[in-house]
């Protein structure tokens, strides 16, 4: 075994839902990548908007067929997290599903309005508005509930953002609490920044909330760093929740919903695993236990999913410029963009993603670390997930090799500063946005060309 195309298919299943390959090349989500390559070249971010609708689409009926099985008493909530990708085309495809939208900062309330006038919403969305609240985000979200947006639902961060409510919005309003969750014993600090102690909720409600003649407590919030996952920790602070929502609700009648926050995690690696349904199920087994212990209605439940919506859409296409050997052992593949500012978790946080070669399949193969383009030293990428190796098709006279990350759609362009100024100038990429017609054929559009050396020049004042 010496092909590339045999390691690939002896390491893992292939073809998946996701990949497969023909004579053209790597396919992803039965796009042609060599054939995007073509007509737009590299490097290049790419959107391919049916799969947000795919997931949205599956959550929900993850958690319908849960409820059923459990005969739960409460309806689900499906919210995208605008912060996740707060492009219009996202926004616009994750709209078509009938979702509601998760905000955390004044412009987010921006976007809603644009998004009203453009008839994309109506007034009746549920719009979960999370963070820790300046003045021009707490005005944006009184405006919006003053407005006629009444399912709107400020979630405390801290005990004094209820006193601007109070004194800014008109009419009664909802809100929530977020509750401060104890952090994964592996971090740094103890408790969340973010959210009201846990001890203190229950004298907040009764001092600051029950008395108010305008705001009605409806939903407890809670997120957990980690997403959900299967551990200890996870279930612990799930239960430790739904303990303090039974607390409040013998209290606090109006009290009717959970935001368990958090989210589904997006494939990383083709080896891959984590059973959607199966945590699906335990979530709403355990929450139903919980507040049948207590002899408490069920909530209804909300998720707030941004990776999970947007991650697995997205990836990013590099061409090899050249191949380099250093001190006789390190092979370098040196690509025609940047890691540490095109793909910033890579840099930030040691994040993986799924990384394949486009073409060349039936070339051997090598290992090899491959570079981007920046002085920076960290500007690299040399383990996968599943291994702490890459390996990639060896280069071959006149053959150009094409290369590709996966599953990178969430957060990229905002942390990395899209169309801004990147580490040593390296131009953000073109941008191509795929999506299907009324025919289900592909569509491919030029979102946005490269950025070109007039647009910095500006930027920095020049």
């Amino acid at each position: 075994m010496r092909k590339y195309i045999d390691l690939i298919e002896q390491t893992f299943d292939l073809p998946t839902v996701d990949f497969r390959v023909d004579e053209q090349g790597l396919r992803f989500h039965d796009v042609p990548i060599m054939k995007l390559i073509e007509q737009f070249g590299t490097p290049m971010k790419l959107s391919y908007l049916p799969k947000i609708s795919d997931n949205i689409q599956s959550a929900k009926q993850m958690f319908g067929r849960a409820m059923q099985k459990h005969n739960y008493q409460g309806n689900y909530r499906y919210c995208y997290c605008t912060k996740s990708s707060h492009f219009e085309f996202v926004l616009r495809e994750a709209l078509k599903n009938d979702v509601h939208l998760e905000t955390s900062s004044a412009y987010d309330v921006a976007i809603i309005r644009k998004l009203y006038e453009q008839n994309k919403i109506d007034k009746n969305i549920e719009i979960v508005c999370n963070g820790f609240k300046r003045d021009h985000y707490l005005e944006g979200i009184s405006e919006l509930i003053n407005g006629g947006f009444s399912n709107t639902i400020p979630v405390l961060d801290n005990t004094n953002e209820l006193d601007y409510y109070e004194a800014h919005i008109r009419d009664k309003y909802n809100i929530g609490i977020r509750v401060a969750s104890d952090e994964d014993p592996r971090f740094e600090l103890y408790t969340s920044r973010l959210g009201v102690r846990y001890s203190e909720i229950t004298k907040f409600y009764r001092d600051r909330i029950k008395n108010s003649s305008k705001a009605r407590l409806k939903m407890l919030h809670i997120f957990v760093n980690q997403g959900i996952s299967d551990s200890v920790y996870y279930w612990s602070e799930l239960s430790r929740f739904v303990e303090k929502y039974c607390e409040l609700k013998k209290m606090c009648p109006e009290l009717d919903s959970l935001d368990i926050g958090g989210g589904f995690p997006v494939k990383n690696s083709l080896w891959f695993t984590y059973d959607y349904e199966y945590m699906v199920e335990q979530i709403i087994a355990n929450v139903k236990s919980i507040c049948d212990e207590h002899q408490v209605q069920t909530p209804n439940i909300y998720t707030e999913f941004g990776i999970y919506t947007v991650g697995e859409s997205g990836a990013v296409i590099y061409s090899v410029l050249d191949q380099k050997l250093q001190n006789d052992k390190e092979l370098w593949y040196m690509i025609d963009g940047s890691l540490i500012t095109q793909l910033p978790d890579i840099w930030g946080i040691n994040r993986k993603y799924i990384m394949l070669a486009i073409n060349n399949w039936h070339n051997n193969f090598q290992k090899v670390n491959i570079g981007g383009l920046t002085c920076d030293s960290l500007d690299y990428y040399n383990s996968e997930a599943h291994t702490n190796e890459v390996f990639l098709p060896k280069l071959q006279d006149g053959q150009q090799q094409y290369i590709g990350f996966f599953h990178t759609g969430a957060y990229q362009e905002a942390i990395g500063g899209y169309g801004g100024i990147q580490h040593c100038l390296v131009p953000a990429p073109k941008h191509v946005v795929v999506d299907k017609n009324n025919e289900g054929k592909l569509e491919y559009k030029l979102f946005s060309d490269e950025q070109d050396s007039e647009t910095m020049m500006r930027l920095l004042g020049y």
